[in-house]
């Protein structure tokens, strides 16, 4: 066993927990207590012997670690000077160091659940020990130097193969309890140790040739070493000093059992009113979980509704997509069927042919045919796009009108929810104010007698308040996410196959005219593809004024989408972490924290001035009115049409002349297209280059 527990490696939680408890020693106002416990270790590290030695350490606690030795090679016991308990259970120790009696100043050595052989003989220099605990190990036998311990109250040696004590235990005066296995003894008999710690120490020194006394009366002067050098040098005669000084010891003794007493009787008190505290407390915890339970039950009702109510409108849009891709089919079908028509039309002419000797006038005649036939054939098929466009136009305005209404009211709901959440919210926080106060008052009146108790109470109530806020915040990102990205592939989907669609329209027009309609066409293809969503347009509207001019000064433009589509408020931002902003979408370390900055001095400033902050509840509209939806025109453009230049986005000076396949877009002049690969808009491969020229 000790041989594996050497060769294992510490797991990453007791790696993480070694870390901290070094990093917590060394910090300023740190305690005396160093807690290296519970890492899995297989020997002391040196830095633990270096912060003991620096910051004069006089607690070590190392138990339940995998240790082998005390102390690992080029280190030197006398690092631990000023350690006072040492504690040691729970371990793989075989032996102590030789030299452990260099601990001058240990008071308390706990080796329980070793597997001590023997302990060595320099323990018996440690003249301040007073507990000493070697329970559950393989012991044979106790060294003699053990009653030199002139200090010891506490020896516990049970769990071991001892079956003699060491006559020289006699000499230790002080000691109080003795736990030992009293049916394996052989020196003292059993019967003696069955009789307790008293009648052992008592045959002991029956058997010294030592008389005994009591532990009560040598206990006082080891607590009052000074006292007692200065009752030495007492001038008076010996009857009176000897008298004297029992008197004096009788009343010592009573005084200290009395203020024994009292502080057994205000140990009891406080732990009285510790456990009332913890109750309460824990009922405080109880009736704050189930309102947050309620409220989050309440919030999960109103987000499916809304959800339900999306799913149905999307349905419909779907629907109607469907319908018009249908209509689109069966006219492009029409028009096939005429061409073949027209083609039959056309065989039939030539084979009603007669004279072979008018062959090469009837050709002419029929070639002139042909291409009259294939300009009305071009004028009906444009003609039954533009009518097929236009119809579709229409039913997008349409849909542009229904989206807008069904965005007004779920903002409106949106709104309203907002609202009722922020006004629980407001009634939540002062309930937990109140019962912070509460809290607090108990608190203080509970911890005022131990400090140490007190810092460990609110280390462990901050770290159950972060668990639950990241237990609730989890919850909500992940439902969140998951609708968010449902809502996103279907919406990619969609754009996905509308551009295709487009594209296949713009290719046909390219193949049969080069004419200014073509330019237009493709134009007006790229504003379409730039614009934005209406949503995601109104949500931006909707954004407070202050949080739109704090993202520009910070040149975060880019991330208003973001904000806009989560809602996000001065007041949710001033209660999110930079971790939160990172699940919403903003990447940059940096712009975390300035964002989260910026919004507390907002919030601030609206706190020393009211009138800066907008009242609850209110959502800033947009002050422009809405443009009216534009009359349906034809599609095809006018006769004489101004085509808007737009600069090329590499030098910024000439006009954009070149379109790129497969993309469509029209960005660049023809100079600078040349070295490109990509499209500098959408970063697509480029397949082909496309010239354009104007007309007079």
């Amino acid at each position: 066993m000790p041989l594996f527990f050497r060769k294992r490696k510490p797991s990453e939680e007791a790696r993480k927990r070694l870390e901290y408890q070094m990093c917590l020693a060394k910090e300023a106002g740190a305690d005396d207590i160093l807690d290296i416990s519970k890492c899995e270790l297989s020997e002391i590290p040196f830095g633990a012997f270096a912060t003991c030695k620096v910051l004069q350490k006089k607690v070590l606690i190392v138990h339940t670690n995998h240790l082998t030795s005390l102390l690992p090679k080029s280190c030197s016991l006398l690092s631990l000077a000023t350690i006072k308990v040492l504690d040691l259970h729970d371990n793989q120790l075989t032996a102590l160091p030789d030299d452990l009696g260099q601990l001058t100043a240990l008071q308390v050595l706990n080796v329980e659940r070793n597997q001590l052989i023997q302990l060595p003989r320099s323990i018996g220099n440690l003249t301040q020990l007073q507990t000493l605990n070697v329970k559950d190990n393989k012991l044979k036998e106790l060294p003699d130097t053990l009653g030199e311990l002139r200090s010891l109250r506490t020896l516990n040696i049970s769990g071991n193969e001892i079956q003699r004590l060491p006559q020289m235990l006699a000499h230790v005066r002080t000691l109080e309890m003795l736990s030992l296995d009293a049916s394996a003894m052989v020196y003292p008999p059993r019967e003696v140790c069955g009789a307790g710690t008293a009648a052992i120490l008592q045959f002991l020194c029956k058997e010294s040739g030592l008389e005994y006394y009591p532990p009560s009366q040598y206990l006082l002067p080891v607590l009052e070493q000074d006292g007692t050098e200065n009752s030495r040098d007492s001038p008076d005669g010996p009857t009176d000093r000897f008298s004297r000084e029992e008197l004096e010891w009788q009343n010592r003794f009573s005084d200290y059992e009395k203020r024994k007493e009292q502080k057994m009787l205000e140990k009891l008190e406080f732990e009285r009113r510790l456990e009332l505290g913890q109750r309460e407390h824990a009922q405080l915890l109880q009736q704050s979980s189930s309102q947050k339970d309620e409220i989050l039950q309440t919030v999960k009702e109103e987000q499916s509704r809304l959800e339900q109510g999306l799913s149905e409108h999307q349905r419909h849009l779907d629907a109607e997509r469907q319908r018009l891709q249908e209509q689109l089919k069966q006219t492009e079908q029409n028009i096939s069927s005429r061409i073949q028509k027209l083609l039959q039309d056309n065989q039939r002419q030539k084979k009603s042919s007669e004279i072979l000797k008018s062959l090469e006038n009837e050709r002419i005649r029929m070639e002139q045919l042909m291409s009259i036939t294939q300009e009305e054939t071009e004028n009906l098929r444009r003609r039954d796009v533009a009518s097929a466009m236009q119809q579709m136009l229409t039913e997008s305005c349409k849909n542009r009108l229904i989206q807008m209404a069904y965005e007004s009211q779920r903002q409106n709901l949106v709104q309203q929810a907002c609202s009722s959440m922020a006004e629980m919210d407001e009634r939540f926080q002062q309930i937990l104010s109140w019962q912070q106060m509460d809290q607090n008052k108990a608190i203080s009146q509970i911890l005022q007698e131990s400090a140490m108790q007190k810092a460990a109470f609110e280390a462990l109530q901050v770290k159950k308040d972060l668990m639950h806020r990241q237990i609730r915040s989890q919850e909500m990102i992940s439902e969140q996410r998951w609708a968010l990205s449902s809502l996103l592939q279907q919406l990619l989907k969609e754009k996905q196959q509308r551009e295709e669609e487009l594209r296949e329209i713009l290719t046909e027009l390219e193949a049969k005219s080069e004419t200014r309609q073509e330019n237009y066409w493709l134009i007006q293809y790229q504003r379409l593809l730039n614009q934005k969503p209406l949503s995601l347009k109104l949500q931006e509207e909707g954004m407070e004024r202050q949080l739109v001019a704090l993202l520009e000064e910070l040149s975060a433009e880019h991330y208003l989408p973001i904000f806009a589509h989560h809602r996000l408020s001065l007041d949710l931002l001033s209660q999110m972490s930079p971790g939160d902003l990172a699940k919403v979408g903003v990447s940059e370390a940096g712009l975390q924290h300035e964002i989260l900055r910026r919004v507390q001095e907002l919030l601030d400033a609206a706190r020393i001035q009211p009138e800066l902050k907008p009242p609850m509840g209110e959502v800033v509209t947009p002050t422009a009115p809405r443009e009216p939806p534009e009359s349906v025109r034809p599609s095809a453009p006018p006769a004489e049409l101004e085509v808007q230049a737009s600069e090329c986005v590499v030098c910024l000076e000439r006009e954009a002349q070149m379109i790129f396949l497969n993309c469509g877009h029209v960005c660049c002049c023809q100079q600078c297209c040349q070295p490109l690969r990509t499209c500098p808009l959408c970063r697509q491969d480029i397949a082909q280059r496309l010239r354009i020229y104007h007309s007079s």
